[in-house]
């Protein structure tokens, strides 16, 4: 018989997408081929306490009221995928994370997860892992960081001004004055190391500039102001390694102002529409680009890229590169895989057996001299 692959998937985390984490990890779970795959769940509560004991998907699930979990049955029969019990409640060494899996499937959204941290700590544990590595992942998150690589690597990008919340409290007149003189309004006002939309607003006038600032100051010690643009909202979907693949792009229509964390996740009336309509020409603009911001950053795994297709001209702007997306099996980018001719559950294999590749690749570096 042939031995099953552990694969550890690592969910929940500390910051504010703690939810998209946990809705990740169930449709992950589920799509799991129990033949193939053990899976190891390994939760992080919104204090940073490792869990493993019992279903710590399930008990963080339970400790949240968000709509947009579903609860889950207490067994592993829900996923129909083998979960491996352990008697420890918490795990507490790398040690015990490399004796436990083969390879992690991170998915922590957001900062302590998705910034570059999760990725060092498996790089200490010497572990294989989905996705990501760690500078790519901390420039990723940061979107003052990425926007200034893709200037640099000549991929086209919109108006932005970064401010830090040193600044915006100690000086906010001048901050203002700053940003209406070199952005001007309509703006977009961000929170530079988050996604999911959290902490961004649109900013019209001098209030709601002021309030946007101070929601943003709430989550991140840097902000990111961006000139707002009349565009359609195209996303791309990303994988491989050193040769990447791009996917049939995608468009989200939000039917609120924009796509905001309720247009996401709890607004029926947003339109996610796969493949885009968009030429032949368009569409393989928009892969190329995707691929470009994907190497720019020294991706690997995968990514979604979000561009802005300009109404008045006919132009694409790269917007951000998302290293670890939403990946309910109705998130973008499974979605558009999906519509490229690759399912979710052999997306996961190929994410799996992309992890493994690029471990090996690594061990052929020499560690001495």
């Amino acid at each position: 018989m042939v031995k099953k692959i552990r694969v550890g998937l690592i969910f929940g985390g500390k910051s504010g997408e703690h939810e998209v984490s946990l809705a990740s990890a169930q449709s992950v779970l589920r799509a799991l081929d129990a033949d193939k795959y053990d899976a190891v769940l390994i939760g992080v509560t919104k204090q940073g306490r490792w869990l493993t004991g019992g279903n710590p998907l399930k008990q963080l699930v339970n400790a949240t009221s968000s709509p947009l979990l579903k609860a889950i049955n207490g067994s592993s029969n829900s996923a129909a995928t083998a979960l491996v019990s352990h008697s420890a409640t918490e795990m507490t060494t790398t040690d015990a994370l490399n004796e436990t899996v083969d390879v992690v499937f991170p998915l922590i959204h957001g900062p302590n997860g998705e910034d570059g941290t999760i990725q060092g700590l498996l790089e200490l544990a010497d572990l294989p892992y989905v996705g990501a590595g760690v500078a790519a992942s901390a420039v990723g998150m940061d979107k003052a960081l990425m926007k200034s690589i893709f200037r640099s690597a000549g991929l086209p990008v919109g108006d932005y001004l970064v401010v830090l919340r040193h600044k915006w409290e100690h000086d906010p007149e001048e901050t203002i004055h700053e940003i209406e003189t070199v952005i001007q309004y309509p703006c977009f006002v961000k929170p530079a190391n988050l996604g999911s939309s959290v902490g961004i607003s649109k900013a019209r006038n001098w209030d709601e500039l002021t309030q946007a600032l101070t929601t943003a100051a709430q989550y991140d010690r840097k902000i990111i102001v961006e000139r707002a643009i009349d565009a359609r909202e195209i996303e791309c979907s990303v994988l491989g390694d050193d040769v990447p693949l791009a996917s049939l792009p995608g468009e989200v229509i939000p039917q609120r102002e924009f796509y905001d964390y309720d247009a996401k996740y709890a607004d029926e009336n947003t339109r996610l529409i796969v493949p885009a309509d968009l030429t032949s020409d368009q569409a393989r603009t928009v892969q190329e680009l995707a691929v470009r911001a994907f190497q720019a950053i020294d991706c690997s795994g995968m990514a979604r890229v979000d561009l802005f297709l300009e109404k008045r001209d006919g132009k694409f702007l790269v917007n951000e590169v998302n290293t670890l997306p939403g990946f309910t099996n109705v998130s973008m980018y499974p979605r558009m895989w999906e519509a490229s001719g690759v399912n979710y559950s052999q997306l996961i294999d190929r994410l799996i057996q992309l992890a493994f590749e690029r471990y090996a690749d690594k061990k052929r570096n020499k560690v001495t001299y």
